[in-house]
């Protein structure tokens, strides 16, 4: 261990950290641009230490108090010491440096950034869950900041109600359970008119687990579930061992899209958007931006659920969702079924991988006039030949990673002459570094 160090703050590294050069690089947790700081050097790496922030001596305008108790301990979020509207700013900066630097590629026109509310906002999350025999106790949260050990924390400013509220009672509660030391983890969703708690649990729970498990649920007024393996075995607690246990999508939860009278069935592990608000209002966005008519056919490619399928049915003559999930697949057509629509179809595929050109998939052979894609953090590298053969009037594509994004756009405007029309963020994480984004396409000449 050094002594404290004097220092100005240059720029923010992507995981939030500070930057101060001068000699060796130095990434400083809690530091903002424009800082000058007092430090001390914790870790040394080949091109950069780590330093712990001793003393912020000149603060940043947009420097703000966070609102967690558990703030720089937790690695739940990273920005909660910035202001919320400085945040956004800095992911359009990154989402525009990955779009020149990577791309080469800027657009004709900036998105203003897409935002919802900063605080409970989390509707799905996984915690980890620990006994201590230190302590005496359970602890339950999410992963400590560069370190494996689980957060103590009694509740969550980011979580959607009711679940930010229950991470004190829940860690009570596991406390109290003979097979305490056997629940690792804890998957939380929350839909318009339920919150969902999935268990994860190593050892099969006593008579007086349950018990306790089920009080804990009528009292929250929360629906638990175990999970003693893979997905496929998360079920319903129930107190009847004799009774097949519910499986999870047998009582699913909801959102509705109101703008597009569409509510989306889901299972407690599904994936769904994590901001409920921003997601709505992207849903917005992306259908007004790809300006489908009642002539449209639109291709959906990584579509889930029809988080973006179902209202673009709304609009459109026709929409083709294609998923590799088996389980997806199956939730969205009955999801359509839901709502009534019957211009959407689902398929499965496996995006990723290069898709065969028809006939060996017969359903590419037919004409899209609109293509939407919204890939995992991998990005979509495997299907830019298929969208560039397609040659759709507008590409739409939602992103959780501005590299994987930035990399593939420049595949579509330098390999296959589209045109980036537009580009923008969407704060669909607040307080973390997490850039969610969306940009437009359209062919050239």
């Amino acid at each position: 261990m050094t002594d404290s160090e004097l220092g100005t703050v240059d720029a923010l590294t992507r995981e939030g950290e500070g930057v101060v050069h001068g000699g060796k690089t130095i990434f400083v947790a809690g530091a903002l641009p424009g800082e000058v700081v007092r430090f001390r050097r914790a870790r040394r790496r080949s091109r950069h230490d780590e330093a712990e922030l001793i003393e912020v001596v000149q603060a940043s305008p947009a420097r703000t108090a966070p609102r967690c108790a558990h703030f720089g301990t937790c690695g739940g979020c990273a920005l909660q010491h910035l202001a919320a509207e400085r945040q956004i700013e800095a992911k359009q900066r990154e989402l525009a440096d990955s779009l020149a630097r990577i791309a080469r590629a800027e657009p004709r026109r900036w998105l203003e950034p897409l935002r919802g509310p900063s605080w409970g906002y989390r509707r799905r999350a996984r915690l980890g869950a620990r006994y201590v025999t230190k302590k005496g106790r359970v602890l339950v949260g999410f992963r400590e900041r560069l370190s494996p050990y689980v957060t103590a924390t009694e509740r969550c400013e980011v979580l959607a109600a009711p679940a930010g509220a229950l991470i004190g009672p829940l860690a009570e509660l596991l406390t109290g359970l003979d097979f305490r030391q056997h629940v690792p983890q804890i998957e939380v969703a929350v839909g318009d008119d339920a919150t969902a708690l999935v268990l994860r649990v190593l050892a099969e729970p006593t008579t007086s687990d349950l018990e306790k498990l089920a009080r804990f649920e009528r009292e929250q007024r929360v629906r638990l579930y175990l999970q003693r393996g893979g997905l496929d075995t998360v079920t319903r607690l129930s107190l009847e061992p004799a009774a097949p246990p519910a499986r999870a999508d047998e009582a699913p939860l909801n959102y509705r899209l109101g703008e597009f009278d569409v509510r989306i069935e889901f299972a407690p592990t599904d994936f769904v958007q994590i901001n409920g608000a921003v997601n709505a209002a992207l849903v917005s966005l992306a259908v007004s931006l790809l300006a489908v008519t009642t002539d449209s056919r639109v291709l959906d490619l990584y579509c889930g659920l029809g988080n973006f399928t179902l209202p673009l049915a709304r609009r459109a003559a026709e929409v083709l969702g294609v998923e590799g999930n088996a389980g997806l697949i199956e939730r969205a057509r009955h999801n359509a079924r839901l709502n009534g629509i019957e211009n959407a179809a689902f398929i499965e595929a496996d995006l990723a991988q290069p898709l065969p050109d028809p006939p060996a998939l017969p359903w590419l052979a037919r004409r899209f006039s609109h293509v939407l894609l919204d890939p995992p953090r991998a990005g979509a590298r495997d299907v830019m030949r298929t969208i560039a053969r397609i040659a759709p009037e507008k590409v739409l594509y939602i992103s959780c990673h501005p590299g994987s994004l930035a990399r593939d756009v420049g595949v579509l405007v330098h390999e296959h002459g589209f045109v980036l029309e537009a580009a923008g963020a969407v704060d669909m994480f607040p307080h973390t570094t997490h850039v969610e984004s969306i940009v437009l396409l359209t062919p050239g000449g």
